[in-house]
């Protein structure tokens, strides 16, 4: 009688299952909202760019819903005119080397490196009550448009500019120097627009120096270049790092900055991507052009999460 009218308590730890099952299942409900829009607005578009990247070419820039893989080919690759030989795609090489090399995304990063990390280190070795007027100096470009700004930047090196101005104004030099439309002023402009992504995690990685370590060195003997060698440097590493991809990966698809600064005379990977959109009314290659870029940007964020892993493991 009394088993049936008191049932038996349930199992140990039964009653905290079911509870944290009940708990997934409500998170999974209220984020739904969420994983519709993700799959919506972002994993959607890039799938229509996988589609079209295999499928065919129409006659007059139009699409051909048949499989094919000369997109994907078209990127390094192209054929002759003549006799239908497939030879290396010069031009759109030649585009990858300006925006990947030493000419544009690369020297961009190592200038936002020079001019980056003395600032970051002024900003943190600041008393705390300046090191937000310092920050908010930083941050302030963000504010503006990035058209803004680059216009900004070609106000200051055109012929007509304030540093033709003031170089002739002061005599050393008699005519202006052509800086608009070179790889100069697209690099000069970059590093304009991307040295706060550079200076942001350089701050954080210093700011978290615990600067005994650096005076345990200095009672050691150390000189100066050894201890930012052998104690600052692997410190602050990662900020370095964070920052050098953060400010390279942009520099890989930078469009407008090229674009105003370069008059469409050196194109980067971000314009020849917009020319096969646009003019070049070939969305394949574009789609496939695309992909590329991204499979170059999570190679370094690959890369990057590995060697911050590492360090990690290493302490």
């Amino acid at each position: 009688m009394s088993d049936a009218t008191h049932p038996a308590p349930p199992p140990p730890g039964a009653l905290e299952e079911e509870a944290h099952r009940r708990d997934t299942r409500t998170r999974w409900l209220m984020s739904l909202p969420a994983i519709f829009i993700i799959v919506c607005f972002a994993a959607g578009p890039l799938l229509v760019m996988v589609v079209y990247s295999f499928l065919t070419p129409g006659d007059y820039g139009n699409v051909e819903w048949e499989f094919s893989t000369d997109a994907w080919v078209n990127v390094l690759l192209q054929r002759d005119i003549f006799d239908d030989t497939l030879m290396w795609a010069d031009a759109h090489l030649s585009i990858f080397w300006r925006s990947l090399s030493l000419s544009l995304s690369l020297i961009t990063t190592v200038l936002a490196l020079i001019f980056g990390v003395p600032t970051a280190w002024f900003i943190a070795t600041q008393p705390p009550g300046k090191r937000e007027l310092w920050l908010f100096l930083v941050t302030v470009p963000f504010w503006t448009n990035l058209l803004v700004r680059t216009i900004a930047i070609q106000e200051l090196i055109r012929a007509e500019g304030v540093i033709n101005t003031v170089l002739m104004w002061l005599g050393v030099i008699e005519a202006p120097i052509q800086m608009m439309f070179t790889d100069f002023a697209i690099a000069f402009g970059m590093t304009y627009v991307y040295l706060p992504l550079m200076v942001l995690p350089v701050y954080a990685a210093v700011d978290k120096l615990d600067f005994r370590l650096v005076g345990a060195a200095h009672d050691l003997y150390a000189g100066r270049w050894t201890a930012f060698r052998r104690v600052i440097l692997p410190l602050v590493k990662p900020g370095i790092i964070a920052g050098s991809i953060l400010v390279f990966i942009p520099c890989l698809g930078a469009y407008v900055t090229p674009r105003v600064l370069g008059g469409g005379k050196n194109l980067m990977f971000g314009n020849l991507i917009e020319l096969q959109f646009g003019a070049g009314r070939n969305w394949l290659l574009g789609a496939a052009l695309s992909l590329t870029l991204m499979v170059i940007v999570m190679i370094s964020l690959v890369w990057y999460v590995r060697v911050t892993s590492r360090e990690r493991e290493n302490g």
